[in-house]
């Protein structure tokens, strides 16, 4: 695997959660990603962005042009240092929502993208790494 290029985006605000999607949206189809994947990635920020200023108290969003041949994909991982995610098998049942956001929830991003990755534990924050592919 390769990282054709990389950066940091902050979430602290509601604008930064605007600037996420778009900055998301501009790196996917720089990737050359079909709309419907896009739009499907998109979605997963808005929700993953949300999470992390709403419940982590603001973080980044770390991204990634990837290329494993033959195939390119983009890299976000959204961190925070916030109270870490308590129940994580509550969090991950569908339909689970905390009353807030795109009511997506953490399950539904997930089915949004093609490789999801989550670390937290109460008191060390909550680090989310998503991947679509190409």
């Amino acid at each position: 695997m390769t990282v054709r290029s990389s950066g940091t985006h902050p979430i602290h605000i509601e604008q930064d959660v605007v600037l996420a999607r778009q900055l998301a949206r501009k790196l996917a189809t720089e990737c050359g990603m079909r709309l419907i994947d896009l739009t499907k990635l998109v979605t997963a920020v808005s929700e993953l962005a949300r999470n992390t200023m709403v419940y982590g108290g603001g973080g980044d969003m770390d991204w990634q042009i990837i290329d494993e041949s033959p195939r390119t994909g983009l890299r976000l991982t959204f961190r925070d240092e916030g109270p870490g995610i308590p129940d994580i098998k509550l969090a991950m049942t569908d339909g689970w929502t905390s009353g807030s956001g795109l009511g997506l929830g953490l399950t539904g991003a997930k089915r949004l993208v093609d490789d999801f990755e989550l670390d937290t534990a109460p008191g060390k924050g909550t680090r989310v790494t998503i991947t679509r592919w190409t």
